[in-house]
C-alpha cells in the first residue's frame, strides 16, 4: 500500500483542570465551597479576599517568597478570623419487611442510621475551629487519599476524579455514564465513544476503592460490589445472584419463587438473606456528614412588584480578587509570565474566580427558572405546587439534565414559606379528572391536611385517603398514598388512633 498523508478534522474532549474545577465547584454545598475557597487562599499567594480596604500597601519584592510578606500574613490572619463555625429500623432483619420499601424510590427504608460524627461543641471561635479540624474526612477526601499511592495515567486519574465529584452523599453515582458523556462530549460520536471508554476504566478503579460498594449505580450493584471479594462460598455466591437479579423477590420474602429461579431451598435462601442484611446499603453515609450543620440559603426569593425574584445570598458569595501588587510586579519582570511558577498561580487564581462566578450565575439562572415555574407555591403554598422535572428547566436554559441535578443538590432557597432544597420544587405529577396533572408535593400537602383534620378516634385509612383525593379529582392509588404517608413519617391509621 502506498504511504500517503491525510488530514482529518475531529473533536476530542479534554478533561482540563479548569473544566474539572468548574464541575466540582458546581456540585459543592455552601460549607464545602467555603472550605475550597479557604484552601485556595492558603495555597495561592496571588489570590486574596476582596475586602475593599482602600489604599494598597507598597509593592512587594519578588526576591522573597510571597508567603513571607507581611501583607500575606495579614490576609491569612484575616481569612482565619472569618472562618465559619462550623431511626430507622435495622436493615434487612428477617423479622421485618423493610426490603419492600427499600426497592422503591431513591432511598432505602428500614436502615439503621448511624450517629453523626460531627462536632457539637459550643465554645468560641477557636474552639469551633479546632472541632472542625478534627472532623472526619469526607467521602471524596477519603477516596482521593487512596489514589495517592496508585500509578495512574493522567486520563485515568481525571476520569476517577470526575466520577468522585459525581457521587451523592450515600456513595452512589448520581449521574449515569451516558449522562456524563452527553454533557461533556457533545454530539460528536467519536468523542463520546472515547470518553465512555475512559469513564468505564475510571469507574472500575473507583469501585475498587474503600468503602466497598462505592460508585454503584443501584442498590443491587452496591450489594454485589460488597459481596465480590467474598465469592467462593455457596451462600455468598447465591447472595450475589439474588442481589443482581431477584432483589424485589427477596424484599417480598417470596421464598418459593426465589427457590425455583435460583434452584435453592428455603434454608439456603434465608442464609443468603442474613448475609445480605449485614451489608451496608449506603457506603458513603459514615464519611464527614454533619447533620447538625445549620442550613444557609444560597438563594433568597423576594417579591418585586407582582413578580417573584431569586437572588444569590450575598453572605455565601466569596469575594475574591487577584493581588494586583504581585500581578503588577510579575508584568514588570522580563520574560514570559506564564513560564514562571508565580505565573501559573496567577492563571490559577483567575480561573478560580471565573469558575466561582460561573457557579453562582448558573445557580441564580436555575433558581429563577424554578421560581417562574412554581410562582403559585410562593403565593399560596404547597397546595399550589405544580409538577416539574429536571428536563423542563434544562431545555429552557439550554443546559444538560446532569448540570441541573448538580445545581439543585445541597443548594437551598429561602422563601416566605421556609427554606427548602432546590430539589424540593421538582416532583412527578398525578392525573386529574380535568385532564391535567397535580404535583406530588401538593398531593402530600393534601394528605397532611386530611390527617390533621381527621377524627382521632376513627383515623383515616390509606384507602379512605385515596377516596378523598378522588373526590378532589386526583387519581391516586392506595399504594401511592401509603408511600407518600410513609415518606412524611406519618404512622398508619391504627397507630394514630387515640385510646
Amino acid at each position: 500500500m502506498k504511504p500517503s498523508l491525510q488530514l482529518r478534522q475531529s473533536q476530542h474532549l479534554s478533561l482540563t483542570p479548569q473544566l474539572q474545577q468548574s464541575i466540582r465547584l458546581l456540585q459543592l454545598s455552601t460549607l464545602e465551597l467555603q472550605q475550597e475557597v479557604q484552601q485556595m487562599l492558603d495555597a495561592n499567594p496571588l489570590l486574596e479576599p476582596d475586602t475593599d480596604d482602600g489604599d494598597l500597601p507598597p509593592a512587594p519584592s519578588l526576591d522573597a517568597p510571597p508567603s513571607s510578606q507581611p501583607e500575606r500574613q495579614e490576609r491569612e490572619e484575616a481569612a482565619d478570623g472569618e472562618a465559619p463555625e462550623l431511626r430507622a429500623d435495622d436493615f434487612g432483619t428477617p423479622e421485618r419487611d423493610d426490603w419492600a420499601n427499600g426497592t422503591e424510590g431513591d432511598d432505602f427504608d428500614g436502615i439503621r442510621e448511624l450517629p453523626s460524627n460531627a462536632p457539637t461543641g459550643e465554645g468560641g471561635d477557636d474552639e469551633g475551629r479546632q472541632d472542625f479540624d478534627a472532623a472526619p474526612p469526607s467521602l471524596a477526601e477519603h477516596l482521593r487519599e487512596q489514589l495517592v499511592g496508585r500509578r495512574l495515567g493522567v486520563a485515568d486519574r481525571a476520569a476517577v476524579e470526575l466520577l468522585i465529584e459525581s457521587l451523592d452523599g450515600d456513595g452512589y453515582l448520581a449521574d449515569s455514564l451516558d449522562e456524563l458523556v452527553s454533557s461533556l462530549a457533545g454530539d460528536d460520536p467519536e468523542a463520546q465513544e472515547e470518553l465512555r471508554e475512559q469513564l468505564q476504566i475510571g469507574l472500575a478503579l473507583l469501585q475498587s476503592l474503600d468503602p466497598p460498594g462505592v460508585g454503584a449505580r443501584s442498590l443491587g450493584e452496591c450489594l454485589q460490589l460488597q459481596l465480590r471479594p467474598l465469592e467462593g462460598d455457596p451462600v455468598r455466591v447465591l447472595a450475589h445472584t439474588v442481589c443482581g437479579k431477584y432483589l424485589e423477590l427477596l424484599a417480598r420474602r417470596d421464598w418459593r419463587r426465589l427457590g425455583a429461579l435460583t434452584h435453592s431451598d428455603e434454608p439456603e435462601l434465608k442464609a443468603a438473606h442474613a448475609l445480605i442484611a449485614r451489608l451496608e446499603p449506603k457506603p458513603g453515609r459514615a464519611f464527614g456528614q454533619d447533620r447538625n450543620s445549620p442550613v444557609v440559603p444560597d438563594v433568597i426569593v423576594r417579591r418585586v412588584g407582582r413578580q417573584w425574584r431569586a437572588t444569590i445570598n450575598p453572605e455565601v458569595f466569596p469575594k475574591l480578587r487577584v493581588n494586583e501588587l504581585y500581578a503588577r510586579a510579575l508584568k514588570q519582570t522580563k520574560g514570559s509570565v506564564s513560564g514562571s511558577p508565580l505565573g501559573g498561580q496567577l492563571q490559577e487564581a483567575r480561573w478560580f474566580i471565573k469558575n466561582i462566578q460561573q457557579r453562582f450565575d448558573t445557580i441564580e439562572r436555575v433558581s429563577q427558572a424554578i421560581v417562574e415555574r412554581q410562582a403559585g407555591f410562593f403565593t399560596h403554598g404547597e397546595l399550589a405546587m405544580r409538577p416539574l422535572v429536571l428536563r423542563e428547566i434544562a431545555d429552557e436554559l439550554g443546559l444538560h439534565e446532569s448540570t441541573i441535578s448538580r445545581v439543585t443538590t445541597q443548594k437551598y432557597m429561602a422563601t416566605p414559606h421556609g427554606t427548602f432544597e432546590l430539589k424540593f420544587f421538582f416532583g412527578s405529577g398525578l392525573n386529574t379528572d380535568a385532564g391535567g396533572e397535580a404535583s406530588s408535593t401538593a398531593v402530600r400537602a393534601l394528605i397532611r391536611q386530611f390527617i390533621a383534620a381527621e377524627d382521632v378516634k376513627k383515623p383515616l385509612s390509606d384507602s379512605a385517603l385515596a377516596a378523598m383525593l378522588e373526590e378532589q379529582g386526583i387519581q391516586c392509588a392506595r399504594r401511592t398514598v401509603a408511600k407518600y404517608r410513609e415518606g412524611m413519617k406519618i404512622p398508619t391509621a391504627p397507630l394514630r388512633k387515640a385510646p
